[in-house]
């Protein structure tokens, strides 16, 4: 049987067979359902590899490919600058005098958004521009600014639009997961309502022995506030509900799109905002559902933040202790060889392992760790996965291709996930992030499909995973025979982390079963 398939395949397809027998599975000894699935995924991996050349036939073929979750997503990032300007424009907000950034009326007429949009198409553009990297990704003045520096000022110049619909961001947010066939979201989003008691903490000095007078003296306020903080996240979801017209005839794909969040802290302000902003990030994670974790955010390499970097793992240390049920992911090594000193890249990444992050964000400097092998022996050890963002390590750090520790992770067992970290600010989105594992790491189909299991086996779901441990792809007994069996329906019924994978493994079964979609002729 086995022999008769493999004559069948292309000589490239065959990627996936010897990944379907390694990992145990006998072709010849499986039910004939399982056999139909190896042989369609054989197919895909042909498939792929014969469009893997034509840059277009690939992203065709990967934007329709089901790639899980997106764990590592801003939602004040994930929206294009174009989206902004718009809902800015419509309450005649304008351009300031150097056309840089989105500022409140009053203005001359020539500088009013709606206007410029019109009669001012080429100061729009650079609008635009200033707003994201595009320019920058462009060679637009490349050689004046660095990635990192358009990056990090974009988040300043367009954040006078970000209160205005927020509902609206959500909705864009999960459109774009729709489009780009991601079915799960986990959003770093803050209540304003926290926002603002986190920004009033002050500037004064704070040490590892204060944590406890100070969190004492503000827990008390910070559980005040969930329950605002929870109305506000209603009305959030409740208009973007609207705007994708949810729940009527016309609903829209970003219907369907599951979403949590994650709050998160400042690591670049005084250390009473970022304490503040993690009890508060704790408290409601540990209160409402919707907020599965904390992370902790702003550049790396900020002078704050490379000072506070050992009080803000002890932030983390206290909090965990508190709450133990509230999971942590951290922006760690998102640094490189030339951004800081050298003596900076020495172990942020393994402190954060050490201060109890279950999953990394970035992890690009990895290689430069004074204890590089054992930090990454204990991540493959301990599942704590890394959160690979392609195009904006490029972008912001100059890391990419072979520069980029992405192979280095999985040839050392680490799980590795791929996401966005700001599609809209990158001019990027989930597809080009999985083209770019394909064409600039040489990632096979097979290769994606277990990253995109691993997105939601990574992902902080409530309940268990369908798989078993370690072994994505290997259900778990109630679901081994088929996840439409009788026994498995409750099983799912009762585990959101489950549910999500099984719909995933439905919709590559789909994906698989519709290839001609992408037939090519002979002499492409």
């Amino acid at each position: 049987m086995l022999t008769r398939l493999k004559e069948r395949l292309p000589k490239a397809g065959l990627r996936a067979l010897a990944l379907a027998c390694t990992a145990g599975i006998a072709l010849s000894l499986v039910p004939g359902s399982a056999r139909a699935d190896a042989a369609n995924e054989a197919a895909a991996a042909a498939k792929f590899d014969q469009v893997s050349g034509n840059a277009a036939q690939l992203r065709m073929f990967l934007q329709a490919m089901p790639k899980g979750g997106d764990l590592h997503n801003h939602l004040g990032g994930s929206i294009y600058a174009e989206d902004f300007l718009e809902a800015a424009a419509a309450r005649g907000m304008c351009a300031d005098e150097n056309i840089e950034r989105i500022v409140a009326a009053p203005c001359p007429d020539d500088r009013k958004l709606a206007t410029m949009a019109v009669e001012q198409t080429f100061a729009y553009a650079r609008l635009i521009d200033s707003l994201s990297t595009r320019g920058y990704q462009r060679g637009v003045g490349a050689d004046d600014v660095s990635g990192h520096t358009q990056f990090f000022s974009s988040f300043d110049k367009l954040g006078a639009a970000f209160p205005l619909d927020p509902g609206r961001w959500l909705s864009a947010t999960r459109q774009s997961a729709a489009r780009n066939n991601v079915s799960y979201l986990e959003l770093m989003n803050n209540p304003r309502v926290l926002v603002e008691y986190a920004m009033a903490g002050g500037e004064q000095p704070l040490e590892q022995d204060d944590l406890g007078a100070v969190y004492a003296r503000e827990i008390g306020t910070v559980r005040g506030l969930l329950d605002k903080a929870m109305a506000e996240v209603d009305r959030i979801e409740a208009d973007a509900r609207g705007d994708l017209s949810c729940g009527t005839k016309a609903a829209r794909p970003g219907c369907d799109v599951a979403v949590h969040y994650l709050t998160f802290a400042w690591r670049s302000m005084a250390p009473a905002i970022a304490f503040r902003s993690l009890i508060a990030g704790f408290a409601l994670a540990d209160r409402d559902p919707r907020f599965v974790g904390v992370n902790i955010v702003m550049p790396e390499d900020d002078p704050v933040a490379l000072r506070d970097y050992g009080l803000h793992m002890a932030m983390f240390r206290f909090l965990e202790a508190r709450y133990p049920d509230v999971n942590v992911s951290m922006h760690a090594g998102e640094l490189t060889l030339g951004l800081v000193r050298p003596q900076d890249l020495r172990d942020h990444i393994a402190r954060a392992v050490a201060s109890g992050a279950q999953r990394i964000g970035h992890g690009t400097d990895i290689a430069y760790e004074d204890e590089a092998p054992e930090t990454l022996a204990r991540m493959a050890r301990d599942r704590i996965a890394v959160e690979v963002n392609l195009t904006s390590n490029a972008v912001i750090l100059g890391v990419k291709g072979g520069e980029h520790p992405l192979s280095l992770y999985r040839s050392m067992g680490v799980p590795v996930v791929l996401s966005t970290d700001d599609e809209g600010v990158l001019r990027s989105d989930m597809t080009n992030e999985y083209r770019r594992a394909a064409m600039e790491h040489g990632l096979g189909y097979t290769d994606l499909k277990e990253l995109a299991r691993a997105s939601l086996e990574y992902a902080f779901l409530s309940g268990r995973s369908l798989w078993r441990e370690g072994a994505l792809g290997a259900a778990v007994q109630p679901c081994a025979e088929a996840l439409s069996g009788s026994r498995c329906k409750p099983f799912l019924a009762a585990n959101e982390k489950a549910r999500l994978q099984a719909d995933l493994e439905s919709r590559f079964d789909r994906f698989e079963q519709r290839l001609d979609r992408f037939s090519t002729s002979q002499g492409s």
